[in-house]
């Protein structure tokens, strides 16, 4: 696919989102970044440059994802959507608190899988209107988990988040084929990113213990470097790509989940 203009990059303030901004604005495509906090927003300009775009909002909300897609359609063509919002949560079934919070696993699986299906109806929309450009109008790829194919005990709620967005890769895919427009989900495990910040030490030596080759959490930037190698490469779709290192999750929290 001929570099995109413009891509609407969802939870681009920090993290993977962020270094999926990076990688594309280093190849010239105008990353338009949403996320919900203002504070992080400026701090994301402050990393990418006057070239980048801020719009808050949240991706559950159908006017903040209109406005955010007004503002990219501003700033070019928009070619390409990249969805990392998204909220980590883990918890037990039954934990020393009593059952699962109902209203915690609906709040999850609204902000992971909800959330990105309103950025996939409404960008397709969009980007049906395009011209196409080397066969194609544009290219959506959304973030799982490798929690999505082996989550571990408490990650009910997020596990059943990202197997959601697995499970409509390929309808999707299948969907948009005939508006041009291809549908990826990358599945990462372990990377460094903000969110590890709350993961208590015990924890993350038992998510160490499953590393493969390399021995290490992933950096954000080989993250974005997938992200910007399927958006060029016209022949993937409707898959589903692993970046964990081999990772596969083993049987997981020892300790008491509240």
């Amino acid at each position: 696919m001929t570099p995109a203009t413009v891509a609407l990059v969802t939870g681009g303030t920090s993290g993977l989102g962020l270094a999926v901004a990076e990688r594309l604005l280093s190849r010239g495509v105008v990353p338009v970044v949403v996320g919900r906090s203002e504070e992080r927003g400026k701090l994301a300009l402050d990393r990418l440059g006057n070239a980048a775009v801020f719009v808050r909002g949240d991706v559950t909300g159908e006017t903040d994802i209109g406005e955010a897609l007004d503002v990219a359609e501003r700033h070019g063509s928009l070619r390409a959507v990249v969805n990392c919002a998204g909220v980590p949560y883990a918890a037990k079934l039954v934990g020393r608190a009593g059952p699962h919070s109902l209203d915690r696993f609906v709040e999850v699986v609204t902000a992971n899988l909800v959330g990105t299906f309103n950025v996939v109806r409404l960008a397709a929309e969009r980007m049906m209107a395009n011209a196409p450009i080397d066969e194609e109008r544009g290219v959506i790829v959304n973030t799982a988990s490798l929690a999505a194919f082996d989550g571990q005990v408490g990650q009910a709620a997020y596990a059943a988040s990202k197997g959601g967005m697995v499970s409509m890769t390929l309808p999707l895919a299948r969907e948009l084929a005939g508006s041009l427009i291809r549908v990826v989900t990358v599945a990462p495990g372990f990377f460094e990113t903000p969110a590890v910040d709350s993961v208590p030490v015990e924890a993350r030596r038992e998510l160490d213990r499953d590393l493969v080759h390399p021995r290490r959490w992933g950096n954000p930037a080989e993250f974005g470097a997938l992200v910007d190698h399927i958006i060029g490469n016209p022949m993937i779709n409707g898959e589903t790509i692993r970046i964990d290192g081999a990772v596969r999750m083993s049987h997981g929290l020892r300790r008491r989940s509240p």
